[in-house]
């Protein structure tokens, strides 16, 4: 009998989900606190259990040659890249993980950005908040009519292209694979190379994995190949974007806005794009939604019997 260990604490607000699994797996054993765990506890948790259920906690060489019996790691998270597959392979771990299970929140999270970020929502706010009314700030822009760049064409960048058809943009999808059978099932979609992308668009969304090839892929230079006046939405990985160029382009205009879920260090209180009064941040709650959890501790049920050893250099870890 698969001995379980829930380390991510979510199950608590999914009873049926949590029924299912000590039904399936009994003695299934639950953790509450959500707090992040250090390497000792994570260690101690785990000890004699050999599958773990995991969010975004990371199987350091010490983890993993501590616990011998634990065969699978199943992650109930959207992304992978907090687990190292040069260290399971190492220690014949196994890993679970399903591309994608968050897609229908996070590109809804990116579109309510773009219309937030150029309707100049938060601006309007904080003057209200401060007891004034309106202010003269200039007009705001609709994202009808736009043009719409999106970085990343996979499972999320495409809901975001079927999210937009009501709105009446022209979208340019830049990725590095072929997705030009995708577009050309809308008469609004066109791949297009990345520097084409950026001088076009009026908005830039971001739908990229954090790899090697995409932190810090958004750098000074990259962000002065934009369109002036253009916006820049990021509900990907804080890593790509240097958060420091960005604050200069956005205090001088020539960014005329973004909208991020995500930091290059998170918790990101005190980070200084928070004090821009262009800038919209929200705390990375691209999948917190009752659905999109839901399907990441599904998919880590799944995981149990489906994981498999991790390949370095093959996807997801390219």
């Amino acid at each position: 009998m698969t001995k379980v260990a829930c380390v991510t604490p979510y199950f608590d607000f999914f009873p049926e989900l949590k029924e299912e699994l000590s039904a399936k797996y009994p003695g299934t054993k639950f953790r509450t606190d959500r707090k992040p765990m250090t390497e000792d506890a994570l260690i101690d948790f785990l000890k004699g259990y050999d599958a773990a259920l995991i969010g975004l906690d990371r199987f350091t060489d010490r983890v993993c040659a501590s616990l011998p019996d634990l065969k699978v790691i199943s992650l109930c998270s959207a992304g992978v890249d907090h687990i190292d597959p040069v260290i399971l392979k190492k220690y014949g771990k196994k890993m679970y993980w399903a591309a994608g299970i968050n897609k229908y929140s996070v590109s809804e999270l990116a579109v309510s950005f773009m219309v937030f970020t150029l309707r100049k929502v938060h601006f309007f706010s904080q003057i209200l908040r401060r007891g004034e009314w309106k202010g003269p700030i200039g007009f705001a822009s609709d994202l009808r009519g736009c043009t719409v760049g999106i970085h990343g064409c996979g499972y999320i960048g495409k809901e975001v292209v079927k999210l937009l058809q009501p709105y009446g943009v022209k979208i340019l999808v830049t990725d590095r694979v072929d997705v030009s059978d995708f577009a050309r099932q809308f008469d609004n979609v066109k791949q297009v190379p990345l520097d084409e992308m950026l001088a076009n668009s009026d908005v830039v969304t971001i739908h990229l994995s954090r790899n090697s090839t995409t932190i810090g892929l958004y750098n000074a230079a990259t962000l002065d190949k934009m369109k002036p006046g253009a916006v820049l939405i990021n509900c990907a990985r804080g890593s790509m974007v240097d958060e420091h160029a960005l604050k200069e382009r956005l205090e001088s205009g020539r960014i005329s806005g973004a909208a991020f879920d995500v930091y290059h260090i998170e918790p990101a209180n005190g980070n200084p794009l928070l004090d821009v009064p262009n800038f919209y941040g929200s705390p990375h709650i691209g999948a917190t939604t009752r659905d999109s959890w839901g399907a990441m501790l599904r998919s880590g049920i799944k995981g149990i019997e489906h994981a498999y050893v991790q390949e370095p250099g093959v996807y997801p870890y390219d």
